[in-house]
């Protein structure tokens, strides 16, 4: 007796709905990302319980290393052109291509004549040169106190009130913090966040 053969069929499946899930989804995670600024110089806050959140904007960041180099970083190119543009006063007069270098810095941290010679070099040469030079850092001490100029006219540069945060290393000497928190004193900001890592997190 012969076989009865069951005719074959090609299975389809619509994969549009899938497709169209996939886009939603992409589109949802790149409205709602935040991104993280580069941070050449890497800071181990200590661990903190507490969690409340800086403001994302309006934000001068103190970065204060390990070795006790001080650097700064504003929160958008807009707020670098305004500082900048207060920093004219003191003798930062920089060329269009050397502007542009400045306001997409991630991070500042050299004296101000030495500005435009750190600007000369590339991205990973700038970063190499904050990390690596033992001379790099601003100033923050008795005899040449420029963080004081650096915050002050970011401070003018802002007319919304302008938030600043400390971050420093967990292993950096008490003694540098009191000095960082000394200078700002000095030109009466006495309103800052102290940045922490959350006790368990990195």
């Amino acid at each position: 007796m012969g076989r009865f053969k069951v005719k074959k069929q090609d299975t389809f499946i619509d994969m549009t709905p899938m497709s169209d899930v996939m886009v939603l989804l992409l589109t949802f995670f790149m409205l709602t990302a935040t991104f993280v600024k580069e941070e050449p110089v890497k800071v181990n806050a200590p661990g903190s319980v507490s969690e409340i959140k800086i403001p994302e904007k309006s934000l001068l960041t103190i970065f204060v290393e390990k070795n006790g180099k001080v650097f700064l970083g504003m929160d958008s190119p807009q707020s670098m052109q305004a500082l900048l543009d207060q920093m004219k006063e003191h003798g930062l007069d920089l060329n269009a291509e050397q502007t542009k270098q400045f306001v997409n810095a991630p991070m500042l941290g050299t004296q101000i004549d030495e500005v435009t010679g750190w600007l000369k070099f590339d991205n990973a040469k700038r970063n190499a040169y904050l990390v690596d030079n033992p001379n790099a850092g601003i100033p923050c001490d008795s005899v040449n106190n420029e963080l004081k100029t650096w915050v002050t006219a970011a401070r003018k540069s802002n007319e919304d009130g302008l938030r600043i945060a400390i971050k420093a290393d967990q292993k950096t000497s008490y003694a540098v913090i009191q000095r960082v928190m000394d200078s700002l004193r000095e030109i009466d900001e006495n309103r800052y966040n102290l940045i922490t890592a959350l006790k368990g997190a990195e």
